[in-house]
């Protein structure tokens, strides 16, 4: 029926409209229309005009009308979260634990407000005073992932609009119902033009990403992110790009295998295993590799994949047919070439469902060594046990956006991972899951370009202006405006 075409992750398009499925079973939930050229003109154009006045409001009462916008927004958790597992498929708990993490944001507004206060520099040997304020940088686009709907757009439109900025967000085309829900709490509670909506496929965020606003936010794939690049380039757009991963973990003998074996299996099972940090390598040394498997595949006996509606589903279906194709694609391909499949759990046979499994004996010439699955895998490999072996491995990627070490060798595990080159590095844990609010997250080589979070990564959506006087400059109130 219609001019019906695939695009991203498969989502159907046609006659002018995304159709948003379920994952789970397949069925149409709506039909979204998708924005128009002269929309995305318009949309430009007014949020414009609206950062103008935005960016005069002072910094404090910005941050207060941020927080109201969540706090509308958390009165509607419990539809959000209904909506994130309709939409993506993820399982009902984690989507209700992403929900409150994207609607609890006092403290970190008031993070980002410390990172927008301005800075008096004096020199101890002259009368020279300035005054170092965060100017806006106008109109930031925000085009969000579809793996954490709610909270990736919180992440980077909260530092935009805080820092003065209009934003336009654009959430993935697999979630726009979800991104709605996100973006309309913002636009009810702050100045008309101030946060805007477009839906669409690729097409619409590629007219945005070339049209005259001043900077893109993005969390995507590798491959998104340097066609942003390429269009971001004709007018020197700012950009903060987070993109793909291949993270290791590496196991030392003296670790605590149980804690050790329990995260590895949690952290690349977590979300269906689309998660851009999650753990996709595993270097265990040699002679505890036996009893590290063993552990493994008894903590991933309890991941039962089923409809993310089921209380007792660990993991819910994968995002479309075309990302479980892929995840087969690396499994099948990695058996073929000597890998041992440990355990392949039970799974629906309706639907984008596939089942935890626990391979080991990788090697480099397989494709899931290599590149991002994606997907509930966990993929052991052994090395030597020495520390220069851990991390000749661990770099041995074109990415670098998280690893973890474990040892009880406090010493070793951080000389290990400041060899290892990646944004963060957890030494006995996921870093993303316990990483303090004030550290930035940051992509390396091909995992991202620019950096967002901590007070490093909220300044980015600003840039610093010295006001410098040969005398002492007056404390005026116009410096809290910024």
């Amino acid at each position: 029926e219609g001019n019906l075409k695939k695009m991203v992750q498969g989502v159907e398009v046609q006659d002018g409209y995304l159709l948003d499925r379920n994952p789970a079973d397949g069925s149409l939930i709506r039909k979204v229309k998708m924005s128009t050229s002269e929309e995305i003109e318009a949309a430009v154009k007014k949020a414009k005009a609206a950062q103008l006045g935005w960016a005069l409001t002072p910094l404090e009462k910005r941050i207060d009308m941020l927080k109201k916008c969540c706090a509308n927004l958390k009165e509607k958790s419990d539809e959000l979260a209904e909506m994130i597992t309709s939409e993506m498929g993820k399982v009902n708990s984690e989507a209700i634990d992403e929900v409150q993490g994207a609607v609890d944001k006092d403290r970190f507004l008031d993070l980002i407000k410390q990172a927008n206060l301005p800075e008096k520099v004096t020199e101890s040997d002259s009368d020279t005073e300035a005054i170092i304020v965060r100017e806006p940088l106008g109109v930031v686009a925000v085009l969000a992932p579809w793996n954490f709907p709610a909270d990736e757009i919180l992440l980077l439109a909260l530092p935009a609009l805080a820092a003065g900025n209009a934003v336009i967000v654009k959430p993935s085309e697999v979630v726009p119902l979800t991104g709605a829900m996100v973006v309309d709490s913002l636009i009810r509670g702050l100045p008309e033009g101030v946060a805007q909506l477009l839906q669409g496929d690729g097409s619409v965020g590629a007219a945005l990403t070339k049209s005259d606003i001043q900077m893109v936010a993005m969390t995507g794939s590798s491959a998104t992110g340097k066609r942003i690049m390429s269009n971001a380039a004709d007018n020197l757009k700012r950009l903060v790009l987070e993109l793909g991963g291949k993270d290791p973990m590496v196991v030392f003998a003296d670790a605590d295998l149980d804690k050790a074996a329990e995260d590895a299996v949690t952290f690349s099972l977590y979300n269906c295993g689309q998660v851009c940090c999650s753990i996709e390598r595993i270097y265990v040394e040699k002679s505890i590799k036996s009893k590290f498997e063993e552990k493994c595949v008894g903590f991933a006996k309890a991941w039962k994949a089923g409809k993310g509606t089921e209380e007792d589903s660990k993991i819910g279906p994968m995002v479309s047919s075309m990302q479980k194709d892929i995840v087969s694609k690396h499994v099948d391909d990695a058996s073929q070439k000597g890998a041992r499949k440990l355990f392949s759990g039970e799974a629906p046979s309706e639907g984008n469902f596939y089942p935890a499994t626990v391979l080991t004996d990788i090697t480099k010439d397989m494709l899931i060594a290599t590149e991002e699955t994606f997907g509930p895998v966990v993929c052991i490999s052994e090395f030597d046990g020495s520390e220069s072996e851990a991390v000749r491995l661990s770099n041995d990627t074109e990415y670098g956006l998280s690893a973890s070490v474990y040892t009880q060798d406090l010493e070793k595990g951080t000389r290990v991972a400041a060899l290892v080159k990646a944004g963060q590095v957890g030494v006995n844990s996921w870093p993303l899951g316990i990483a303090p609010a004030k550290c930035p997250w940051i992509g390396t080589k091909g995992s991202g370009f620019g950096y967002h979070s901590g007070m490093d990564g909220w300044r980015q959506f600003s840039v610093p202006k010295s006001i410098i006087s040969p005398t002492k400059l007056p404390d005026s109130k116009l410096w809290m405006n910024y």
